[in-house]
């Protein structure tokens, strides 16, 4: 007699099977360059960690003041009794960073998704989508109910084509995309996308996760990037990558911030960010507004470490960002080369589907501000060797 749940391991062993299966390492220590993982000090080209400042002495002394004074726990949704000033502090400083006038902050960047999309659009509206934006984007989407409409990846004309066929069939409509794509590295011709929107009476929103901290001067992000100021809507972002800690930020026009306190269901219905977190993020952004340094050194990393690669012969895809894909196509191939890398000291998980297409697995490496050359050159050995012995560079 079958039971109720009998068809998840059905399910599980196809993952296993198929080299899908998710086997999910254990680290033991804070994030840096280096990590002990499973037991073992590995180097780090996993985290999303750009600036190292997750460990950074200034933030994790700004929590434990703020959990001194504070506590630790808001205790209650913002709307209720969960806002304390600290939390207006941070949002006043990210707008001032982003260059916008107001700002809201969220519990992470998903969250900070699924708040705005179904605040802004409904049943009668449309939402034009890059087919590869992130997964709380198409989660948005989706909680919208709007009509989605996908445009070709990084596409102003295909965008172009579905304003011209379906715009004037609905109400309000949203043309939202990432900044920077996070499995691949591009990013979006934002200025291009722009230009394209702007006679057709719609909200331009961006995803800017990955561009924060990165991107622009002293990673303000893909609007400073390309000098669009007051021209895109929104810009949703994360604190849980660049700025090293965690929680999600909505920034650009102030009725679109204010709708959000009165719309925006995870502003409302779930607690407000923990008191050490919003402590260490505000120092996050004074580090950041004092010194480009973080940001110039995380470039020159990804720099050299990309062009080793490449002289090496292997395939880092389209990225012109320090995310640096190494294209190996089957996920078992990708599994195997993880392990191997593993042994070798070095920690670089192996993506597949569904996270990237079905023949395009790989292995992602995220290059931070943290590593050293030295670093990079033992990590470039470690692909050299691991690349030799499964046939994978010549």
């Amino acid at each position: 007699m079958t039971k109720p749940l009998d068809w998840i391991e059905t399910e599980l062993q196809a993952l296993r099977d198929t080299g899908l299966y998710n086997q999910i390492r254990i680290l033991e220590s804070p994030q840096g360059a280096w990590l002990v993982v499973d037991g073992e000090k590995v180097l780090n080209f996993c985290a999303n960690n750009y600036l190292g400042l997750a460990n950074h002495p200034r933030l994790v002394e700004a929590a434990k003041k703020a959990a001194d004074k504070y506590g630790v726990g808001p205790g209650a949704v913002r709307t209720i009794a969960g806002t304390m000033d600290l939390h207006l502090e941070l949002e006043k400083r990210l707008a001032a960073f982003k260059k916008v006038e107001n700002a809201i902050t969220f519990q992470s960047g998903f969250s900070a998704n699924l708040a705005t999309i179904p605040a802004l659009v409904g049943k009668e509206d449309v939402i034009f989508s890059d087919r590869l934006n992130h997964a709380s984007i198409i989660d948005g989407c989706r909680l919208a109910k709007a009509k989605i409409i996908p445009y070709d990846h990084c596409s102003p004309a295909s965008l172009k084509r579905s304003l011209d066929e379906f715009r004037a069939d609905f109400r309000r409509a949203l043309v939202v995309t990432d900044g920077v794509f996070s499995m691949d590295g591009d990013i979006a011709p934002l200025d291009e996308i722009y230009e394209v929107t702007r006679d057709y009476d719609v909200i331009l929103m961006v995803d800017d996760a990955h561009g924060e901290g990165v991107l622009g001067e002293g990673g303000r992000g893909i609007v400073d990037h390309f000098k669009l100021h007051g021209k895109v809507d929104v810009e949703v972002g994360t604190l849980s990558k660049a700025f090293g800690v965690v929680g999600g930020v909505v920034a650009g026009h102030p009725l679109v911030v204010e709708w959000l306190y009165q719309r925006g269901r995870p502003f409302l219905f779930s607690s407000a960010m923990t008191i050490p977190d919003v402590a260490a993020c505000i120092e996050a952004v004074k580090i950041l507004e004092s010194s480009t340094e973080l940001v110039d050194r995380l470039w020159e990393n990804a720099a050299y470490f990309k062009g080793e690669m490449k002289t090496l012969g292997f395939d880092t895809g389209k990225s012109a960002t320090p995310i640096t894909p190494v294209m190996l196509g089957e996920a078992p191939l990708a599994q195997k080369f993880s392990r191997k890398l593993f042994e070798e000291g070095v920690f670089a998980m192996s993506i597949g589907f569904p996270t990237v297409p079905q023949g395009e697995a790989r292995i992602r490496v995220m290059i931070s501000a943290a590593h050293s050359k030295e670093d990079l050159d033992q990590g470039l050995a470690a692909f050299e060797k691991v690349g030799r012995d499964l046939e994978v560079i010549g």
